[in-house]
């Protein structure tokens, strides 16, 4: 087990160093000169004022040395937790940015993954046996599962918000409230993440419905289940070992649909200008600011490894094979 999850930290090590050296890399390869941008917006009129401002600047971000002396640099800061300083917020550092838009952002992707997850493993399974609710799960699902996370998000904002005016359709809570913990500010805040919340939910719902009916199908036609039926085992004791089977490549979908539920999540930010960190990647790239997207992206890759490796844990305290073949390949 030592060297399993050894060889797994290596992997994702490696996998690390790439996605943060290609995340360091896009923002430098953008159009366009973030320090010409805070020039421009300090509205300078004199020349040599501006020269001043432009020289200044461009020291203080490191962007007057070699590219890869900045490569270097950015990663000795990474190593202290120093993620720089905002250029669209400036002064601000980085990751006093990104702290007050991760709760928005985990508040989403935590709840509509794992309810989506749970619900439509259990909705699957239970279409796998029931004509009725095949007939209306399957083509439901397939509808969700097809939409793109934008496009239902736009559709909800539409429905449920303009015309039905249930939710609204815009930020994280009403500007005429002020953070904090009293119940009509969480109401609120409830009340603005619904609608984001839900095209997230729904879209991830219908995918693991479809497979984990088509798995359950699969599962109660395969060998060990006639034998035990040949036995006359009874009927719950046969979908209890075929729903423990199925659930398992549902647990690998799992890790491997992480990064799209993820880029999902960010996309229906930007859709309902919620607060997290899919609006802080928009407001960066319209400012051009390199460090905002380093460190939003960099959380994004870290939590995506993260989550990945728990589920890898979890995968081997539920699955035995997994176990029994480490075992075999340490004896």
């Amino acid at each position: 087990m030592r060297r399993y999850f050894g060889r797994k930290l290596l992997i994702y090590g490696l996998t690390f160093f790439v996605a943060v050296t290609v995340n360091w890399l896009i923002p430098r390869f953008m159009p366009g000169d973030p320090v010409a941008s805070m020039v421009a917006r300090a509205n300078v009129t004199q020349p040599a004022a501006a020269e001043a401002m432009r020289v200044y600047y461009s020291n203080l971000f490191g962007f007057d040395q070699p590219l890869i002396t900045q490569y270097l640099n950015f990663w000795a800061a990474l190593f202290r937790g120093d993620f720089g300083i905002s250029i669209w917020l400036f002064p601000s550092p980085v990751s006093s940015v990104i702290m007050t838009a991760v709760p928005y952002t985990l508040a989403l992707i935590i709840p509509s993954v794992l309810l989506s997850w749970v619900v439509g493993n259990r909705f699957g399974a239970y279409a796998a046996r029931r004509k009725l609710l095949d007939n209306t799960v399957l083509p439901v699902g397939y509808v969700l599962t097809a939409m793109p996370y934008m496009w239902l998000a736009v559709l909800l904002a539409w429905a449920l918000g303009v015309i039905a005016g249930l939710f609204p359709v815009a930020g994280g809570y009403s500007f005429s409230m002020r953070p904090n913990w009293s119940w009509p500010f969480l109401l609120d805040l409830l009340h603005h993440w619904t609608l984001p919340f839900l095209s997230l939910f729904l879209v991830a719902l219908g995918g693991w419905a479809i497979g984990m009916r088509n798995m359950i199908i699969y599962e109660l036609e395969s060998d060990y289940s006639n034998y035990l039926a040949a036995l006359g085992a009874p009927a719950r004791l046969i979908r209890r070992y075929a729903f423990r089977n199925a659930v398992l490549p549902q647990i690998t979908g799992l890790a491997l649909q992480l990064g799209v539920i993820v880029a999902g999540a960010l996309v229906t930010e930007i859709v309902f200008a919620y607060p997290g960190l899919g609006s802080l990647i928009l407001n960066a790239i319209k400012n051009k600011d390199f460090f905002l997207l380093q460190g939003t992206f960099l959380f994004i890759v870290l939590g995506v490894l993260i989550a990945n490796f728990i589920i890898d844990i979890v995968y081997v305290v539920v699955d035995p094979r997994t176990r029994a073949g480490m075992a075999g390949a340490q004896a």
